[in-house]
């Protein structure tokens, strides 16, 4: 058999008993090196390991193919969750394999920024740009999300949609520059990174692991507020 599993945003505290277990009963455990760092204290002697990077990934993954098609359990871990923004890896597997594969869902760094951020998924829209191809559609998604008064978390693609090119795209697009933002480069620390407003955002310097909450301009009612 062949499993995707999510690995979690960087830490094993966010890993699943699901995702250990295959990880440790795995006879081969693949994916991207700073993924497989986040799992490699569950390895075990005389699993077989295969890293990859962003350019040798297919010749990578069609070597775990051929040992899935030989018999071998293999694992291939995903920063994150899957379905959150490696759904493209994702198809690369499957183009490997050549047929749909099992996954494991994982804790996204989404998800913990919601945590972080105190926001409920009711009213946020998450968006990544991690991804190969055309943006465009994916912006102007964004732009809409905060023109209709939801919040938004957005991962941003390294290095040509940073989030100081996040905040120049919005308020090209006439986004009001008093949106509160958040962005959180480590989530497991108890503060963000850097917090403003959607105008000063431009200028700023981030590492590749960034991840952005823009909020509503005003805050949705709870439903609650006759309680009070």
């Amino acid at each position: 058999m062949i499993t995707c599993i999510g690995a979690g945003p960087g830490h094993l505290d966010f890993l699943t008993r699901r995702g250990a277990e295959l990880v440790s009963n795995a006879d081969v455990v693949a994916g991207f090196d700073a993924v497989v760092d986040v799992v490699r204290p569950l390895l075990v002697q005389d699993q077989q390991v295969i890293t990859m990077g962003y350019r040798d990934q297919v010749a990578r993954l069609s070597e775990v193919a051929a040992l899935h098609h030989a018999g071998q359990n293999c694992v291939v871990v995903f920063m994150g969750d899957i379905h959150f923004s490696g759904f493209q890896f994702l198809e690369r597997v499957e183009t490997a394999c050549g047929h749909p594969v099992e996954t494991v869902p994982g804790i996204s760094s989404a998800q913990m920024l919601a945590s972080r951020g105190r926001v409920c998924f009711d009213e946020t829209t998450f968006l990544t740009f991690h991804r190969r191809g055309d943006l465009g559609p994916f912006k102007t998604h964004l732009r809409d999300v905060l023109r209709a008064g939801r919040n938004a978390i957005v991962i941003p693609r390294p290095w040509d949609f940073m989030p100081p090119d996040v905040a120049t795209y919005l308020l090209s697009q006439s986004v009001s520059p008093a949106h509160p933002v958040e962005v959180w480069e480590h989530l497991s620390r108890a503060e963000a990174e850097w917090k403003g407003r959607l105008g000063e955002l431009e200028g700023q310097t981030f590492s590749d692991m960034s991840i952005l909450l823009i909020r509503a301009l005003t805050p949705m009612p709870t439903g609650l507020e006759g309680e009070r």
